[in-house]
């Protein structure tokens, strides 16, 4: 779609070039969604492409994801043999509404930053322990876990101007045993719920729950638990109103599938702790 508001296109190489952010003014990395409807109240737009960030970078503790790598260059990561948690950036990346031509414009950064209770990178990326950059407006910047910088739907900790750099993935989340379900209300539709469950290197159970809730949901047990201790705390620490409800699901039946989803995990990884 046209955006016939937009005035100025501005194309830094350097963060010293960011201009200073105004009213009006949008970060553009993939565009998928905001060239998808009317932005009427957008002047400028700030092309990321030009900063030419490595899309991924393996270090010796941890895998840097840019914040405008795509979902296809992510989807296509030769991961080592010993990464056994891998499988997740598959199943994450297929887990979108999105055509094979989205997957290569579409970013991670933008997934995560519109903090869509469905959106698949920010179900990857909580569930594997990672740590986002932000780039503050008026310099600087600060590090927050992926699981805490989605507050609710279509609501994060960004301040106007604040720009997600990167997400940081620690290797050793990449090394644990996993387990992935996911549910929507038709074959390609968006998720309702996408929970993943690991197992940490003590023995106990690391459980993310997103796409059934506003933001996503964190738990963690020191082992693993037996079904009702599971069901309990999922009951205790998700209240009513924080499950999403819109035409792919209403809150009850997301919570019913919750329940249902992790409890498919708890058994699936039961064994392998």
């Amino acid at each position: 779609m046209d955006l016939n508001t937009i005035a100025e296109v501005a194309h830094p190489t350097t963060r010293d070039q960011l201009p200073v952010w105004t009213a009006g003014d949008a970060w553009l990395a993939g565009g998928t969604w905001l060239f998808s409807e009317p932005q009427t109240h957008l002047k400028r737009l700030i092309d990321l492409t030009d900063l030419k960030w490595p899309a991924l970078a393996i270090g010796e503790t941890e895998l840097s994801i840019a914040a405008t790598c795509t979902v296809a260059q992510l989807d296509a990561l030769a991961c080592p043999p010993e990464w056994i948690a891998s499988p997740l950036i598959n199943q994450c990346c297929r887990a979108f509404l999105a055509s094979f031509k989205i997957w290569k414009t579409a970013t991670v950064g933008g997934n995560i930053c519109m903090s869509l209770p469905a959106g698949p990178m920010i179900s990857l990326t909580s569930a594997l322990d990672g740590v986002c950059t932000v780039w503050q407006a008026g310099g600087g910047e600060w590090k927050i876990p992926v699981a805490e910088f989605v507050t609710g739907d279509q609501r994060n900790v960004l301040a106007p101007g604040d720009l997600l750099r990167q997400i940081d993935i620690p290797l050793a989340a990449l090394r644990r045993r996993s387990a992935f379900r996911q549910i929507s209300l038709t074959p390609v539709g968006r998720s309702a719920a996408l929970l993943i469950g690991s197992v940490t290197s003590d023995g106990g159970l690391a459980l993310t729950i997103t796409a059934s809730t506003k933001r996503p949901v964190r738990l963690s047990f020191a082992g693993i638990p037996n079904g009702n201790e599971l069901s309990e705390t999922i009951l205790q620490h998700i209240a009513d109103d924080l499950y999403h409800s819109d035409v792919h699901g209403k809150p009850l039946w997301r919570k019913h599938m919750t329940l249902r989803l992790a409890e498919e995990i708890r058994v699936e990884l039961q064994g392998t702790a």
